[in-house]
């Protein structure tokens, strides 16, 4: 079993991301056997051949219970996966906008019950789609999509890879996933599709998280990245959070298979060492499971990491809330039953119900290529699972939820 708890030993071109305090397992009420007992799962699933490798952290009471890298960094190479390795994020960086969308709020830049067309005029005009009788109608919008609407995807913006209706096609054919447009080309593309339903109607996880991006960089007149270094990232200390990473880790990147080993299609991700041209606020960041640590800490610990404030309590207090009301209808695979969606966050509303333990309040999110993270404040722990797997993600991410709570003392 390779070494938990322990500090990396490679030394990036970046300045190296402060660690975490680390404690044993039981100082911080874990079960050592039982997070063996995890290992050993991953283990068994790597040498199925189900995934390359696995990192996974746990923290409780304040420090690093266990960390460990499993399996192989690339498949196509012999190094090992390390507790440094790069991992696209993808959906990860949702949260993360998020965050830097509400230090606006807390500014007084902007309000969550703005409206959209405030800061992109092009959605001002936005139709709505409604099929009838096989065709769609566009139809004028009861109200404006708010800021609210786009951080807990009630916007009526869409996802080209959810559904297979006129609009997602539309989504395709618009070739809005390309890392070439900017952000500003993104959002007139975007504003130019109608809409999945009424502003409000119903939770469609989608691209608006892309599109508070493009708020933020209007906001502040600054790029995306420039706003989330200067606003997150740095001050989190997470030093090798970008929406690309140079060619001096090359040899620290994280690669999937090169066709996925359940349906045998080919798997392609983005060149973390290319620069795109639109830096996705949806999906676009690459990390280190150890930056995306301080991250978590810092949401578990109220808003704050190592004295230094990134967000109050009660404005994250409201983030990680459910803002779904019972009659917003939700797509029962993106949230599990037991569950609601609040600013940025998947939200446990209930105890039972979802195939795996938790906590009432406990929050999180996942990225496409098999990250995952969640925080529990009623246990005061939070996990880090990162993985290049999009096949396998859901597996594993149930998978990690039920082994880290079985080591809960």
């Amino acid at each position: 079993m390779t070494s938990h708890a322990t500090a990396h030993t490679a030394t990036p071109a970046a300045s190296p991301t402060p660690h975490l305090p680390q404690g044993k397992p039981e100082a911080l009420g874990l079960s050592t056997p039982r997070l063996a007992a995890m290992s050993d799962a991953f283990k068994r699933e790597i040498d199925k051949g189900n995934i390359p490798g696995v990192t996974v952290l746990v923290a409780r009471r304040g420090a690093i219970g266990w960390f460990e890298a499993l399996g192989r960094q690339n498949p196509a190479a012999a190094a090992p996966m390390s507790q440094d390795s790069i991992f696209r994020i993808f959906s990860m960086t949702k949260p993360i906008v998020s965050i830097a969308i509400m230090q606006l709020v807390e500014d007084g830049k902007l309000l969550l019950d703005d409206a959209l067309a405030t800061f992109i005029p092009e959605f001002a005009g936005q139709k709505v789609g409604v099929a009838r009788d096989g065709r769609l109608e566009l139809v004028a919008p009861t109200r404006a999509i708010t800021i609210q609407d786009l951080l807990r995807h009630t916007s009526g913006i869409g996802y080209e890879h959810i559904g297979s209706g006129p609009i997602q096609t539309a989504y395709l054919d618009a070739k809005l996933g390309s890392r070439k447009l900017s952000n500003a080309e993104h959002a007139r593309l975007v504003a130019g599709i109608p809409l999945l339903c009424q502003p409000g109607a119903a939770f469609n996880y989608s691209r608006s998280t892309d599109i508070l991006g493009r708020v933020l960089e209007v906001v502040t007149g600054q790029t995306l990245g420039a706003v989330l270094h200067e606003r997150v990232l740095a001050p989190l200390q997470m030093n090798e959070t970008a929406f690309h990473t140079g060619p001096e880790n090359a040899a620290r990147l994280a690669e999937p298979f090169a066709k996925d080993p359940w349906s045998g299609e080919p798997v392609k991700l983005f060149d973390m060492l290319e620069r795109p041209a639109m830096e996705s606020g949806g999906g676009g960041l690459t990390s280190t499971t150890m930056d995306y640590a301080r991250f978590c800490q810092m949401l578990l610990n109220g808003g704050t990491l190592d004295g230094t404030r990134i967000i109050g309590r009660k404005t994250l207090q409201l983030m990680a809330s459910n803002h779904l009301g019972s009659h917003v209808p939700a797509d029962s695979y993106i949230l599990p039953p037991g569950h609601g969606f609040g600013l940025g966050f998947a939200v446990r509303t209930e105890q039972g119900l979802a195939p795996y333990a938790g906590s009432v309040g406990q929050f999180f999110w996942s990225g496409i290529a098999g990250t995952f993270f969640w925080i529990d404040p009623a246990e005061d722990l939070f996990a880090v699972l990162m993985s290049q797997g999009p096949g396998q993600r859901e597996h594993f991410r149930n998978l990690v939820r039920s082994l880290v709570y079985a080591a809960v003392e």
